[in-house]
């Protein structure tokens, strides 16, 4: 068995299921910083990541659960800026960080 750049497995097809995973987490980072940039700084840095659902829903989730529920109230703001980010999103569910960070 030959051992695979890193490079390389990230610039897998699309068609493959290592591209998908890999357009996946792309399309997540570039969503997450996108509605980061649509809120205050004290309170981006703990959006921890962001993700669309095929039912247009946009799931949301915070570094604890208080700060899940300060998202919350920025609903309308982060819905705002993941249309300007182009997707067509009709609800939004925010939850909880439940691993640590590494």
């Amino acid at each position: 068995m030959s051992i695979i750049p890193l490079e390389k497995l990230l610039e897998a097809s699309p068609g493959d299921d290592l591209g998908k995973i890999v357009h996946i987490a792309r399309n997540m980072g570039e969503l997450t910083e996108a509605l980061r940039g649509g809120l205050p700084p004290d309170l981006a840095e703990h959006l921890v990541a962001a993700a669309t659902r095929d039912n247009g829903e946009l799931v949301v989730v915070g570094s604890t659960s208080a700060w899940a529920g300060r998202l919350r109230f920025e609903t309308e703001r982060i819905m705002a800026s993941a249309k300007a980010h182009g997707l067509d999103v009709s609800r939004c569910r925010f939850i909880v960080q439940t691993s640590p960070e590494l």
